[in-house]
């Protein structure tokens, strides 16, 4: 049996996801808090909730998806209930597998993993990192878990920071982007509707583009700009404003702060 504990949008998505690619509804456990949600849970999903402590009784596989300030109390809540051969599956920023481990103890094996948002429409990026006892049939089981709700790479845990700095975060520079070139086509007089639009499928299909024809964005990027072209007099005005430089003080920002919130 596999238990959700949390089950606010990630944690709902991860839900949505295993039972989308075949996983029996009576298979999988969730607790809710909010009794109003879990009802509601219960008759979309058809799924069974329960409290923390039972879940970790009843459930070989646990994925916490929790807020992480509440991650060390309810770790704390569930570990002497857990048997020994036990996988737990994080996804909460910045609690690292030696959080895991000192507060679950020995005998069972953690995860840690960074999702980002697209993993609500089944399109999510997620890295995950075993923990010190993880056996690799374990860490297997955990990723195909989290395909559910779209890709998965295996990092060392040294990297999580950075992960977290460009695809944890990265939708959000992608709505940023996005943001600016809507409201530049709207100031020069095009109705917002079509200005979304255009963005959206001009990010949908650059994306499609970098994914699948395995070229370098560089190689993308010239092959879009014509000499003396349009293109090249925006990728002009950008590099004058340091756009690039700016990006990348972000996404170091970005890990920085991953990192303090890691380290507590």
């Amino acid at each position: 049996m596999i238990a959700i504990i949390g089950a606010g949008k990630m944690g709902e998505a991860l839900l949505a996801g295993l039972l989308a690619t075949g996983h029996d509804p009576a298979d999988v456990l969730v607790t809710e808090p909010r009794e109003e949600h879990a009802a509601e849970l219960r008759g979309r999903y058809g799924i069974e909730t329960a409290d923390a402590a039972e879940a970790a009784r009843r459930a070989r596989t646990l994925l916490l998806a929790i807020k992480p300030q509440d991650m060390v109390e309810l770790l704390d809540s569930i570990a002497p209930h857990l048997g020994e051969g036990r996988l737990v599956v994080s996804v909460a920023a910045g609690i690292t597998t030696s959080v895991l481990e000192k507060h679950l103890g020995d005998g069972v094996a953690v995860v840690r993993a960074m999702p980002n948002t697209p993993a609500l429409v089944g399109k999510g990026m997620t890295a995950i990192a075993a923990g010190r006892t993880t056996t690799a049939e374990q860490l297997d089981h955990a990723e195909r878990l989290l395909s559910a709700v779209g890709e998965v790479v295996r990092v060392d845990e040294k990297h999580m920071d950075t992960v977290t700095a460009i695809s944890g975060s990265g939708p959000a520079y992608f709505y940023f982007i996005a943001e600016t070139m809507i409201e530049a086509g709207v100031a020069m007089g095009m109705p917002r509707a079509t200005a979304q639009r255009l963005v959206g499928q001009t990010i949908t299909g650059a994306s499609a583009m970098l994914n699948e024809s395995g070229e370098h964005p560089v190689v993308l990027r010239e092959a879009v700009t014509s000499p003396g072209g349009t293109t090249a007099a925006a990728v002009r005005e950008l590099e004058r404003h340091g756009v690039r430089t700016a990006f990348t003080d972000a996404i170091e920002a970005a890990r920085d702060r991953s990192r303090a919130l890691s380290e507590g």
